[in-house]
């Protein structure tokens, strides 16, 4: 089997990159065992704001004007509904935070981004005297789904290969890949905190944060908006809702834990008047990185074996972006923003 690329993993990096070759007409397999899904664990949010300090997410604007089409194409090739346009609404604990808001605004980076008017509180279920701030141009992808879904895509059209990737069976001769019987002139590792076990990109510093979620049944909150305080709190529909997430820099594992679940009920706690109940919990590793700015690009001896990975914990956003970096480095040279690329790790 010859193609132009393959492809080690199918998480939100490696569904970014395999529709950007997609629209470029280049062929290629994807190689997965799913193994690592942060992807899985994620809100799907994209939000342009960072709501703690009332900045922008870097290269939101140019981010957002890429992603928006990605997910519309992407919903009409698997015939599926993924993304929801969502307001984002920010509690405010004081007037002290309304205030930081409100200069907020005023900067002209933020304008598109951070409405001008307050917004009261008027249900009963949510502790908000100060109201609320909202975010606009913010939504939801449904993480779930897109990964189901692409993944049945891809099985469709026979380039799928559910097994783990096993390094010592890859050679890179002559400008050519060659892997299992597949041959193809590039690969792309999109292995997620998989890339620990990389033999070529491990140098890399990839943290790795264990981020958990719990899903909640409130039937008396009755929001269709998603709601900002000490933790979000995602409407599912049907009363149901996600909260999350926690940051954990020392525990490496998937698997939930009860300290997480009290966190969050915790927090939840804080700012909910109504019961609720506690239906499910998830967790996973995401890939972060100590600049927080993502892993793309070349090996340095091998340049035909890249690296696109680090998306942290605003993925959906950055993933179409930081694919397109990537393709144009490799197909037409072009530079890769000095910010993401991998050799400014290197000395």
């Amino acid at each position: 089997m010859n193609v132009d690329y393959i492809i080690v993993g199918c998480g939100l990096a490696g569904i970014s990159f395999a529709e950007t070759l997609r629209n470029a007409k280049k062929s290629f397999v994807v190689i997965d065992n799913a193994s690592q899904r942060s992807s899985l664990v994620a809100a799907g949010m994209y939000n342009p704001v960072i709501l703690k300090r009332f900045s922008e997410v870097w290269k939101a604007q140019e981010q957002l004007e890429i992603a928006l089409p990605f997910y519309k194409e992407l919903e009409l090739i698997l015939n599926k509904k993924i993304d929801y346009k969502l307001s984002v609404l920010r509690r405010f604990a004081s007037i002290e935070e309304q205030n930081m808001w409100f200069h907020a605004t005023d900067n002209p980076v933020l304008e598109p981004f951070l409405s001008t008017s307050l917004v009261h509180n008027y249900n009963s279920c949510i502790d908000a005297p100060f109201g609320f701030g909202e975010v606009l141009n913010a939504g939801r992808i449904d993480t779930d789904v897109l990964l189901e879904e692409y993944v049945n895509y891809l099985k469709n059209e026979g380039v799928f290969f559910n097994e783990s990737f096993n390094y010592a069976e890859l050679n890179s001769e002559k400008s050519i890949i060659s892997y299992k019987g597949i041959t193809a002139k590039h690969i792309v590792f999109c292995e997620g905190f998989g890339l620990k076990a990389n033999p070529y990109f491990n140098h890399l510093p990839l943290n790795g944060t264990k981020g958990e979620l719990i899903t909640i049944k409130v039937p008396d909150l009755k929001i269709d908006f998603s709601l900002k305080a000490s933790v979000f709190l995602i409407p599912e529909g049907n009363d149901i809702y996600s909260v999350g997430a926690t940051y954990n820099w020392e525990d490496k594992t998937n698997q939930p834990t009860h300290e997480a679940r009290e966190e969050l009920v915790a927090k939840v706690k804080t700012f909910l008047k109504c019961s609720f109940e506690v239906i499910g919990q998830k967790a996973g590793i995401r890939p972060t990185v100590k600049d927080r700015r993502p892993l793309v690009g070349s090996h340095n001896k091998y340049k035909n074996i890249h690296v696109l990975n680090g998306l942290g914990t605003r993925g959906v956003m950055i993933g179409p972006y930081v694919a397109g970096q990537l393709y144009n480095n490799i197909e037409e040279g072009a530079s890769l923003n000095p910010e993401i690329d991998i050799s400014r790790f290197i000395s």
